[in-house]
C-alpha cells in the first residue's frame, strides 16, 4: 500500500493521469461542440426546406387558378405569363429574339469585348474582368447566350464522356469533369478557387458542373457567363447538367431574377427570357465511362435512363408543372376528376389532368375531386389544401368559355416523362430501403439503398454522383458504404485557409456520393465546399476547401458560436412571424389563461405550429432567456414573446396591423410582386398592389380591408408617384428584422437562408 501511495506521487504517474483527464475533458468539449454544430445545421436546413415547400404550394395554387378559373378574371390575367404555355416560338423566332445587333456599345465601356467564335484570349479577358467586378455589356451577354443556346439544343439529354490515361474528370455542384463540381449557388469565390486549385477548364482538364449555378449568391450571372464561355471554347471539355434552380419559377423567389434585373436594367427582361430557354435545353445527366452516373438530384424506383434520353427536355421550361399538348381528338364529355382520373373521349387514349410537382400521395399534390361537392365547395377545399382559405370569393369558376391553354392536356407519356425529370432534379437519398414521396422539400422522392442497387444494376453502372443537398464537409457517402473501407487524410494549408482530402473508395462499398461545392452556404464557416476528381480507374478523389479567409483566426468554438448565433436569429424570426398561431397553440395548454405553460407543452406547441422537426427542448436554453424559465419548469409565454420582439415595430407599417403577416409571408409577397411586375420594371401600380393582397388574403389567414391595403400602399410610396417600388417595399419591411438583429448583437442578412 505504501508503495502504491508512493507511485501515485511519481511524476510519470501524475503526468499520465493529467493527460487522461485532459483527454476526457477535450472529448466532452468536442462532443458538446459537435452537438451544437449539428443542431445549428438542422435549423438552417429545416428553414431552407420549409421555404422550398412554401414556394411549391404557392405555385400549385397559381396552376390551379390557370386551369379552373375564367380567363376574364383579373387574378388569372396577373399570373398567366408565368406559365408561358401559349408561347410557341419557332427556332427562327428565337434567333430573332436573341438579336443583339441593334444594341450599341458606348465608347465609355471599359469591359471585355467578345468576338465569336470565342478564343482563349476572349475567355481569359472575361474571367479577369469578372474577378475585378466589371459587368459584361448586354450586347455581348445576348450574343453569348445566343451562341450557348445554339450549342445546347444539339446536345443529347445524357452526356456521355470518357476518361483516358492522361486526364482526370472534375465534378462539382458546380461539377468538375475529371473533376466534378456540385452546387455553386452564385458563389463566385468558390468557382474561382476551384479553378485556381484544379486548373481552368480545357480539353485536357474537363469539368462536369452538376446544376444549381444560380440563386442565393450574388454572382449567379457571372458564373453563368464563365461556364457558358468555357463550354463554347471547349465543347468536349465542359459539361453542364440542369439543377432544380435552373427554373424561372424558382428564380423568382431565390434571387436570380432580381439580380439580373438589377445588373441589366435595360435588357434584363430579354436576358431572363433567353435564360428560360437555355435552362430548358440543359442536359439532364452525364455518364462517365459507362460506369458513373452524374445528375443533380437523384433517382426513384421508376427511373429509366432510356426514357430520360429520349424525352423532349426543351418542353420543360419549369419542372414544377408538366407541359401540355393541344389535344388532337374530339373534346371530352363533361365530367371526370379535376386532378387525375380518366376522361372518356370519343376516340381514343386516356388523358390525365396533372397539377403538382409531387409524386403519388405527396401532400403538395392536389386532392382528388369529390363529386358530391358543389363547384364552390371544391374550390374552397383546394384553396384550403394549398394554404389559402376561402376568401377569394369574387374569383369565379367558369367551366365554359375556357381559353386555349386550358384545353391543353397532359398525356400519359407526358406524365411519365415529367416524373422522370422531377426525380432527377428534386430527389434525395435516405438510409432505409424503399421509395417514398419527399414531403420535406415538396417534390421528388426519398429513395433507399435497394433502389440504388436496382437502378445501377439495371443500367450496368457502378456509382451515382449527385448534389442538391448542402453537406457540412462538402461531400457525403451513402448506400452500402462500410466504415473503414476508406481513410481520408485532411491537412490544412493556412496560407489559403483551404483543406484538401483524398479518398479512395472501393465500388462494392460505395454507390452514392453527394458533392456540394458552395462553401459558407448558410453562413461564413457553416460548411466546406468540395469537388471530386475521377481518373481512368474511376476511384473518386475528394478535394475540400473553404473560400472565406475571415474564419482563419477563429477557434473552433468561436466558429461554431458565430454560425449558431446566425441560425438562432433566423429561428427567432420564424417564431416572431408565427406569433399569433403560437399564442393560440399555447393557450390550448393554458385553459385558465394564466400565461404559464410547461416546457413540454411549449415544445409540443411550437413544433405543431412550425413543423420544422427540431429538438426544441434542447434549444430552450438558447431561445428562452431571462424571462423564459420560471419556477418548476414553467414558461411565461407573454414575457417570452416580448423578448423575441427586440424593438418596437416600424412605425410606418404598424398602423396597418399587417406587420406580423408581412414578415411571415415576406418571401411569398416578393415572389408575387415580381410575378405581377410583367415588364420587370421594379414598379407595380396601386391597383396591382391591391390585387396581390386580395389574392393572398386567404393565404395570410386574415381578411384585409381595402382601406388597410390602401393605407399600406400610401405609407410605402415614399416618392408619392402613385406606384410601389418593389425593392423599397421589401427593404422597408426588412428594416424591422435588421434592427432586431442589431439589438441581438449582430446584423442578420434579413431573410432565412
Amino acid at each position: 500500500i505504501a508503495a502504491q501511495r508512493q507511485d501515485s506521487h511519481d511524476p510519470p504517474f501524475l503526468a499520465m493521469r493529467a493527460a487522461l483527464l485532459i483527454q476526457r475533458w477535450y472529448r466532452q468539449y468536442a462532443a458538446r461542440l459537435e452537438i451544437r454544430r449539428r443542431c445549428t445545421w438542422s435549423i438552417f436546413q429545416s428553414i431552407e426546406y420549409a421555404g422550398e415547400q412554401d414556394q411549391i404550394k404557392l405555385y400549385n395554387f397559381f396552376g390551379y387558378l390557370m386551369d379552373h378559373f375564367t380567363p376574364a378574371s383579373s387574378e388569372r390575367k396577373m399570373i398567366s405569363h408565368l406559365f408561358c404555355e401559349s408561347e410557341v416560338f419557332h427556332d427562327t423566332e428565337w434567333e430573332h429574339y436573341f438579336c443583339y445587333k441593334d444594341i450599341e456599345v458606348p465608347d465609355t465601356y471599359s469591359g471585355p469585348h467578345l468576338t465569336f467564335p470565342l478564343c482563349t484570349h476572349n475567355v481569359t479577358e472575361l474571367l479577369e474582368a469578372i474577378k475585378h467586378k466589371q459587368l459584361l455589356h448586354s450586347r455581348y451577354v445576348l450574343q453569348l447566350l445566343g451562341e450557348t443556346w445554339k450549342l445546347l439544343r444539339v446536345l443529347p439529354n445524357i452526356n456521355v464522356v470518357s476518361t483516358c490515361q492522361s486526364k482526370e474528370i472534375t465534378i462539382c455542384e458546380l461539377f468538375v469533369l475529371n473533376s466534378s463540381i456540385g452546387d455553386l449557388h452564385g458563389h463566385l469565390e468558390d468557382l474561382l478557387l476551384v479553378f485556381y486549385k484544379n486548373g481552368l477548364p480545357s480539353t485536357e482538364t474537363p469539368y462536369v458542373f452538376n446544376g444549381d449555378f444560380v440563386d442565393r449568391g450574388k454572382d449567379s450571372m457571372e458564373i453563368l457567363l464563365i461556364l457558358f464561355s468555357f463550354q463554347l471554347l471547349y465543347p468536349s471539355g465542359v459539361h453542364l447538367n440542369r439543377g432544380n434552380h435552373e427554373d424561372h419559377i424558382v428564380n423568382l423567389r431565390y434571387g436570380f431574377t432580381k439580380e439580373v434585373l438589377g445588373k441589366y436594367k435595360v435588357h434584363g427582361k430579354r436576358i431572363l427570357k433567353l435564360l428560360q430557354k437555355i435552362f430548358s435545353q440543359l442536359p439532364l445527366a452525364t455518364v462517365i465511362d459507362r460506369k458513373v452516373l452524374v445528375l443533380h438530384g437523384g433517382i426513384s424506383d421508376t427511373t429509366d435512363l432510356r426514357l430520360i434520353a429520349r424525352l423532349e427536355r426543351h418542353r420543360y421550361v419549369s419542372a414544377l408543372r408538366p407541359p401540355k399538348r393541344q389535344p388532337r381528338e374530339e373534346p371530352c364529355m363533361p365530367g371526370g376528376s379535376l386532378s387525375e382520373g380518366k376522361r372518356g373521349c370519343s376516340g381514343n387514349s386516356e388523358r390525365r389532368r396533372v397539377r403538382s410537382l409531387a409524386r403519388g400521395t405527396l401532400p403538395l399534390c392536389l386532392p382528388r375531386a369529390n363529386s358530391t361537392r358543389t363547384v364552390e365547395e371544391e374550390l374552397q377545399e383546394r384553396r384550403r389544401w394549398a394554404g389559402l382559405g376561402a376568401s377569394c370569393d369574387r374569383v369565379r369558376y367558369l367551366s365554359s368559355n375556357r381559353d386555349p391553354d386550358q384545353d391543353r392536356e397532359v398525356t400519359e407519356t407526358d406524365m411519365d416523362e415529367w416524373k422522370q425529370l422531377v426525380d432527377v432534379l428534386w430527389s434525395d437519398p435516405m438510409p432505409q430501403d424503399g421509395c417514398v414521396p419527399n414531403k420535406v422539400r415538396g417534390g421528388g422522392c426519398y429513395w433507399g439503398p435497394d433502389v440504388t442497387r436496382d437502378v445501377l444494376q439495371r443500367h450496368k453502372l457502378q456509382l451515382l454522383i449527385r448534389s442538391h443537398e448542402c453537406k457540412q464537409d462538402g461531400y457525403e457517402f451513402c448506400h452500402d458504404r462500410r466504415v473503414g473501407d476508406t481513410q481520408t487524410h485532411v491537412r490544412a494549408h493556412t496560407h489559403t485557409n483551404t483543406y484538401i482530402g483524398d479518398a479512395v473508395a472501393l465500388y462494392p462499398c460505395i454507390q452514392v456520393l453527394t458533392i456540394f461545392s458552395a462553401s459558407n452556404y448558410y453562413e461564413v464557416d457553416s460548411n466546406r465546399g468540395a469537388y471530386v476528381q475521377l481518373g481512368p480507374d474511376l476511384n473518386p478523389h475528394l478535394i475540400q476547401y473553404q473560400a472565406s479567409r475571415s474564419s482563419r483566426d477563429l477557434t473552433l468554438r468561436q466558429s461554431v458560436g458565430r454560425t449558431e448565433r446566425s441560425a438562432l436569429q433566423a429561428l427567432r424570426e420564424q417564431l416572431f412571424a408565427h406569433k399569433s398561431e403560437l399564442i393560440n397553440a399555447f393557450q390550448e395548454f393554458d385553459p385558465e389563461h394564466t400565461g404559464m405553460i410547461s416546457m413540454r407543452h411549449w415544445a409540443v406547441a411550437t413544433e405543431t405550429v412550425l413543423h420544422l422537426g427540431l429538438p426544441w427542448r434542447m434549444l430552450r436554453s438558447q431561445l428562452l432567456v431571462s424571462q423564459g424559465e420560471a419556477q418548476e419548469g414553467m414558461l411565461n409565454y407573454h414575457d417570452w414573446f416580448r423578448e423575441l420582439t427586440f424593438t418596437d415595430p416600424n412605425n410606418r407599417l404598424a398602423h396597418t396591423g399587417l406587420l406580423e403577416t408581412m414578415y411571415r409571408h415576406h418571401s411569398n409577397l416578393e415572389t408575387i410582386f415580381r410575378i405581377i411586375d410583367m415588364d420587370h420594371s421594379g414598379l407595380i401600380s396601386f391597383e396591382e398592389f391591391r390585387q396581390t393582397w386580395r389574392l393572398l388574403s386567404a393565404h395570410l389567414q386574415t381578411e384585409i380591408s381595402d382601406e388597410a391595403i390602401s393605407g399600406l400602399a400610401s405609407s410605402i410610396d415614399f416618392n408619392k408617384d402613385g406606384s410601389i417600388d418593389i425593392n423599397e417595399f421589401m427593404e422597408a419591411f426588412r428594416l424591422v428584422s435588421r434592427v432586431r438583429s442589431q439589438e441581438g448583437g449582430r446584423v442578420n442578412r434579413g431573410t432565412p437562408p
